[in-house]
């Protein structure tokens, strides 16, 4: 899931499906890829089980499958954690420095 996720393609392709199942078409229009390389790209997504692939007459639907990211924010909830701490203390070292 983390090799579908770290390519900015496949990040905005999910963005995109947020809105609603879309056709192939629809989806390779709004990129400056070809129709092969978006179909590509929604296949390592659909392996990764973040979106399912759906025939509707002769096009294929696809629709964001949200679940799976549930366990990513899970785990990635700790170190937003430690990094806002971590933010929030380095915040408070500069304001005591700039009242210095």
């Amino acid at each position: 899931m983390f090799a579908a996720l770290a390519n900015p393609t496949r990040r905005d392709l999910l963005g995109l499906l947020r809105g609603g199942p879309l056709p192939v078409k629809a989806i390779a229009e709004r990129f400056d890829l070809g129709r092969p390389a978006i179909s590509e790209h929604l296949k390592v997504l659909k392996d990764a089980g973040l979106v399912v692939e759906e025939r509707r007459g002769r096009e294929n639907h696809y629709h964001l499958e949200a679940a799976p990211l549930r366990s990513v924010g899970e785990w990635l909830e700790p170190y937003e954690r430690f990094w806002r701490r971590r933010i929030g203390r380095l915040r408070q070292v500069l304001d005591e420095d700039h009242r210095k």
